[in-house]
């Protein structure tokens, strides 16, 4: 068995995000980057699919990103947390990639594993597109079992609980497959100290869009079908409406909800 879980490295969700006036894209200088935290529940559904059955003798588990040289941190903290191996594909012509010319890449990267089983999180933290599953599926002819808030292997078969507004879907398909998963499915482990130092030895793969047979026109800011035509920075915040109660707070209150016709 053979799984791939793809990783995406995202600015930090708590820090505040900002646009390259040059070309419109992410400024990614500007925020912390981490894993997207959604991956790290893939990484995690990985690790236990391979610890039953049977360890990385019966089951290897490689992290694939693409990305900047910086995303590398991204598969390192997949190898930290206890994967075999990680691919990065990196070429500056992939800069300004929207998810369409991001899934061709990554499916491209997928072909050449030639996984059993692809995971990855139901959507990424700096997008909430949760697109990037259902166009994966679709260039790599794997049926696509999303939104798993549970995953079982039986065989050549993987079943996952679909999670929904009223409870939950039994879904199932034959491998290959690719498989999203929701943040209610595990708790990711942290690296230990034994995890990281082993995770240095471990080997990671570096591949450029050639090395895939894609064209640098397929993919960046002339190969992408959506870009950011323009932005403006966010107003400052106005001053508020402060009532001073002098008996009559409860109206005057009443009226400037009314005046906003909240009430």
């Amino acid at each position: 068995m053979k799984i791939v879980v793809c990783v995406k490295q995202v600015p930090d969700s708590w820090a505040e995000k900002k646009l390259n006036p040059a070309d419109n894209t992410l400024d990614r200088e500007a925020a912390d980057a981490v894993v997207n935290e959604l991956d790290e529940y893939a990484v995690e559904e990985a690790l236990q699919i391979q610890e039953r059955l049977g360890g990385a003798e019966a089951c290897t588990v490689t992290v694939l990103t693409v990305g900047p040289e910086k995303a590398i941190e991204s598969v390192r903290k997949g190898l930290q947390m206890g994967a075999d191996d990680g691919v990065h594909v990196v070429d500056d012509a992939l800069h300004g990639s929207d998810a369409l010319a991001t899934s061709a890449v990554l499916a491209a990267a997928i072909d050449s594993l030639g996984p059993d089983l692809v995971l990855m999180g139901s959507e990424s933290t700096d997008a909430r597109m949760s697109v990037v599953p259902a166009m994966l599926a679709e260039r790599t002819g794997r049926p696509q079992l999303t939104f798993a808030g549970k995953v079982d292997l039986d065989g050549d078969t993987v079943r996952i609980q679909r999670v929904t507004d009223y409870g939950y879907d039994v879904v199932e398909a034959k491998l290959p497959a690719l498989v999203s998963v929701v943040e209610k499915i595990n708790e990711p482990r942290y690296p230990s100290f034994k995890g990281i130092m082993a995770a240095k030895k471990k080997p990671v793969q570096t591949l450029a869009l050639a090395d895939l047979g894609l064209e640098a026109g397929v993919v960046g800011l002339a190969g992408s079908r959506s870009s950011v035509q323009d932005f403006a920075a966010r107003p400052p915040r106005a001053a508020g409406t402060v009532v001073t109660d002098e008996g009559d707070g409860g109206t005057k209150v009443a009226d400037f909800l009314s005046a906003q016709k909240f009430i």
